[in-house]
């Protein structure tokens, strides 16, 4: 009961806003006389998931899996670079001017090369995209974590005779979760960007992206925005699912301790 209590605490403000949110957009929508193609009400919207759900389903699972497999190369690539990076101090000064320019790149700019480099229809150049997208925030993320040790728990390892790869696995690992976590939280966002974005420079016809430029093309809005919203809750499902590996995961932590007391 009291774990019950606790997460409905933490998830009612939210709720609460989520559904006045909703509610002033259907008034204002109706009460202002808004035309569909500026702005659907909200039930148009679920109308249209419900009557279209299969075309939805199948065009936001495309591309779902496009961000997935970008989230994990990305994220895994980050994280490597971060522990070479870490253990070997020169290297940030040759690597991180890179990482901020692969960071800095615009999506709009990048799509088309990687569509040249890896193909128009295929998932390859979406997936590279969404890869990019997300080896910045991680990478850099860890390797703050890694890097941000208190000199004393350095010292303390030492005094025992421990190696590099003991303290990296007793103290620089377990210090960096937290660091690596929110990067990871970033990168989930980012990964459905990324391969959405994507699509909109070529992809293959079941894709979102595509999808949705072609519904806006024929004036089809309560499609287009009915895939804005399930694209938006898969976004959401990636996230939690990080967010569910964490708790998992960093159980010992005292912040998570403190969200459990709460």
């Amino acid at each position: 009961m009291t774990r019950a209590r606790a997460l409905t605490g933490e998830w009612l403000p939210a709720i609460v806003v989520f559904v006045a949110g909703i509610a002033i957009w259907e008034a204002a929508v109706r009460a202002l006389d808004v035309q569909n193609f500026l702005l659907p009400a909200p039930s148009s919207i679920v109308q249209t998931l419900v009557d279209d759900w299969g075309e939805l389903w199948s065009a936001a699972f495309f591309t779902f899996r496009e961000a997935v497999a970008g989230f994990a190369i990305g994220s895994t690539a980050g994280f490597v670079v971060a522990v070479v990076v870490a253990r070997f101090r020169l290297l940030q000064a040759a690597i991180l001017p890179y990482a901020v320019a692969a960071g800095a790149i615009p999506i709009i700019a990048f799509a088309p090369i990687t569509n040249n480099w890896f193909g128009v229809t295929g998932m390859a150049s979406k997936i590279a995209i969404a890869a990019v997208l997300c080896f910045f925030p991680v990478m850099v993320n860890t390797m703050r974590g890694l890097t941000s040790v208190h000199p004393s728990s350095i010292e303390l390892m030492r005094s025992y005779a421990a190696g590099d790869l003991a303290v990296f696995r007793r103290v620089r690992l377990p210090n960096s979760l937290p660091f690596l976590f929110a990067g990871l939280k970033v990168a989930t966002v980012l990964a459905m960007i990324g391969a959405i974005v994507g699509d909109y420079f070529g992809g293959a016809p079941g894709a979102l992206g595509v999808q949705i430029r072609r519904w806006v093309g024929i004036f089809a809005f309560d499609q287009a925005w009915a895939g804005i919203v399930l694209a938006s809750a898969l976004g959401i499902v990636l996230y939690g699912s990080v967010a569910v590996v964490e708790r998992l995961t960093m159980g010992w932590h005292p912040s998570m301790r403190g969200a459990r007391q709460e």
